[in-house]
C-alpha cells in the first residue's frame, strides 16, 4: 500500500502506452471493480429500467362525502395517481400495448369514482386502488383524492387523502 492507503500496482498491473490493459484475475475482488459496473452506472444494461406512470389533476364531479348535501349536490374532486408498472417492454418496443394505457386508467378511475357514493376519501382511494390493481399489471399503486373546496368552516386550499398499495396485498 502507498501512503494514501491505496494498493500499489505491480508492473503487470500498470497501464502501458495507452493500450487497454487486462486486469489480473483477482483485481475485481481486491478493488471491487466489475467490468459490467460501467453498463449499470450508465443505465445501458437491458432489463434494468422500471417505469412509473403519473397522472395528476384528473378532475371529476362526484358525490362523495359525509354530509347529505355533499352526496346530493356533489362536488369536484382531483385525483392524482402513481402507477408502479415495473419493467415493461414498451421502453424498447414503443408500443402502447406493452405498457399501461393511461387513457384507460383515467376512464376506469372516473367509472369507480362516479358509479357509487362513498362517505370517506379513504374508501374512495382504496376502491380505486383495488380496481386498478385488479385490471392492470402493476407492482404498486398510489392514489390521492383532493377536495379543493371542502365543506368546513375554516379557509383551506384543499383536503386530501393518499393510499399506497402494493400488488398482492
Amino acid at each position: 500500500m502507498d501512503a494514501d492507503g491505496q494498493d500499489e500496482l505491480s508492473d503487470e498491473e500498470r497501464p502501458r502506452g495507452g493500450a487497454e490493459r487486462e486486469l489480473p484475475e483477482d483485481a475485481e475482488e481486491r478493488h471491487g471493480y466489475d467490468e459490467d459496473d460501467e453498463d449499470d452506472e450508465n443505465g445501458d444494461e437491458e432489463g434494468f429500467e422500471t417505469v412509473t406512470i403519473e397522472i395528476n389533476g384528473l378532475s371529476l364531479y362526484t358525490h362523495h362525502g359525509v354530509s347529505d348535501a355533499e352526496r346530493e349536490i356533489g362536488q369536484r374532486l382531483l385525483i392524482d395517481l402513481r402507477l408502479d408498472v415495473g419493467e415493461t417492454d414498451a421502453t424498447v418496443t414503443d408500443r402502447v400495448q406493452d405498457t399501461v394505457d393511461y387513457a384507460e386508467v383515467c376512464q376506469l378511475v372516473a367509472l369507480v369514482a362516479q358509479q357509487r357514493s362513498y362517505k370517506t376519501l379513504e374508501r374512495l382511494c382504496s376502491a380505486i386502488a383495488d380496481r386498478l390493481l385488479s385490471d392492470f399489471e402493476l407492482d404498486g399503486i398510489w392514489v390521492k383524492a383532493s377536495k379543493p373546496e371542502p365543506p368546513i368552516p375554516l379557509s383551506v386550499d384543499d383536503v386530501s387523502v393518499e393510499v399506497w398499495r402494493e400488488a398482492g396485498e
